[in-house]
């Protein structure tokens, strides 16, 4: 099923705000500037990264957000390394499982996530997801 990038960004804003760290008490986003959020403001590409990926293998999906969103993050630097996912400060790190899968649901695709936890060199909040 196709979904415009509109209409999927509005899925996973759904389906993350509503459980953001980040949130308020009621519900509102608690950032001190919502459109900070890393997430959304590299959406475009997140959703252009798993698009252009056509497998099972969630860790493909996974190697796309890396090199098409994280290399161009402002938080990342140019060795590849990246502070705000070392201190699990990185929204699209930290609900990247959820991303994946709101974006799966809206699509209709099923990933295989039976290899997430045998990848070699992961040292992520995610097991079997390199930073």
């Amino acid at each position: 099923m196709q979904r415009s990038v509109a209409e999927l960004e509005s899925i996973v804003r759904d389906r993350i705000c509503r459980v953001c760290s980040d949130r308020t008490v009621s519900g509102e986003c608690g950032l001190e500037e919502p459109s900070s959020c890393i997430l959304f403001q590299l959406f475009p590409q997140v959703a252009h990264a798993i698009e252009s990926v056509h497998s099972v293998d969630i860790c493909d999906y996974i190697d796309a957000i890396r090199a098409n969103v994280c290399s161009i993050c402002t938080h990342q630097d140019d060795d590849g390394r990246c502070e705000a996912r070392r201190q699990v400060r990185c929204v699209l790190d930290s609900y990247l499982l959820l991303v994946v899968d709101a974006i799966e649901e809206a699509t209709g695709q099923q990933f295989d996530r039976s290899n997430l936890n045998t990848r070699t060199g992961d040292t992520g909040l995610i097991p079997g997801i390199r930073p």
